[in-house]
């Protein structure tokens, strides 16, 4: 354990996608994912939150199993601890809980296993558990991400003081991931992916450059899982025109879904949720805005023995 037995992990949600940015662009959301901490005699973990009231109590909790995975995989056994979790991600709404679980979980093996993990070397581990690094690097570094991984190897780039806000459009009914991609199709042909990748370069110039009116375009002209997955979301396409004639200059499936998130400048966004909540009244309607700390660690007390 760590100097201090007692420490807090805070863990923001993200997104990812963001239109044609398929697995590889993300964003890390104003949303957040803790967890107190402290030494015990057992694995304990407890949350207030109705969703994860089901949850495991124990080592089988996702996230101790995490930690457990991690820890072991750096050759060390961790001390049991008592973990309070709280959560204001929905689960299932394409808002990364599980990415969030799957860092706050490395984070609490490094912590009390005293690994001394890089950021990247916490990168590495969670992309092979999560499959790609677009929303476990955004709830790690912060920030828009853009990251790639291929032959055991993760790059990763985060950027902040991007001048945007987001509404998300949070439909009650859950979307698993595991069902949204079904959907998809196996492979594309070499001329759809050039067609592909090539909007999602040019999305990343466009927000990086700051020119919101093409970042718009190239949310709109994703060919990697939008097309076959706004079937199921039918409300999809109704939200997305009411959010651009109000101001959004894009709109993108958050994740696989269902929420959908409108992207507009920074201090326009309370208008635009007043807006599509009076209209979208059976929806959770949010206004967002991006986390440029990524997962962060706070010790509280030492213990008194």
């Amino acid at each position: 354990m760590p100097p201090s037995n007692r420490f807090v992990i805070k863990v923001p949600a993200s997104t990812a996608n963001l239109g044609p940015g398929f697995d590889s662009i993300g964003a890390a959301l104003n949303l957040y994912l803790t967890l107190e901490v402290e030494e015990n005699e057992k694995w304990e973990v407890t949350s207030s939150n109705l969703e994860l009231k089901d949850l495991p109590g124990d080592e089988q909790h996702f996230v101790v199993q995490v930690a457990l995975q991690t820890a072991e995989k750096y050759g060390k056994i961790l001390s049991p601890c008592k973990v309070k979790m709280s959560s204001e991600i929905p689960l299932a709404r394409g808002l990364g809980s599980s990415a969030s679980a799957i860092v706050a979980g490395i984070e609490l093996a490094d912590q009390v296993g005293n690994l001394g993990l890089t950021k990247q070397e916490k990168l590495l581990v969670a992309t092979e558990m999560e499959g790609h690094p677009d929303n476990v690097g955004a709830s790690l570094y912060g920030g828009l991400v853009i990251g790639c991984y291929q032959k055991g190897e993760v790059a990763m780039m985060s950027f902040t003081n991007l001048p945007i806000e987001m509404v998300a459009v949070i439909p009650h009914e859950i979307l698993l991931t595991k069902d949204s991609r079904n959907v998809l199709p196996g492979q594309f042909s070499m001329n759809e992916a050039i067609i592909a990748s090539s909007t999602a370069n040019v999305l990343v110039a466009a927000l990086l450059s700051q020119n919101w009116e093409l970042a718009g375009k190239m949310m709109e002209r994703d060919r990697f899982h939008q097309p076959y997955r706004k079937p199921l979301i039918p409300i999809y396409d109704e939200i997305e025109a009411f959010a651009k004639a109000n101001g959004a200059f894009g709109v993108a499936l958050s994740g696989a879904g269902p929420t959908i998130l409108c992207f507009i400048e920074k201090g326009k966004g309370d208008s635009l949720v007043s807006s599509l909540q009076k209209t979208f009244s059976n929806m959770m309607v949010k206004l967002l805005h991006l986390d440029y700390d990524g997962s962060k660690i706070r010790e509280v007390e030492e213990f008194v023995r």
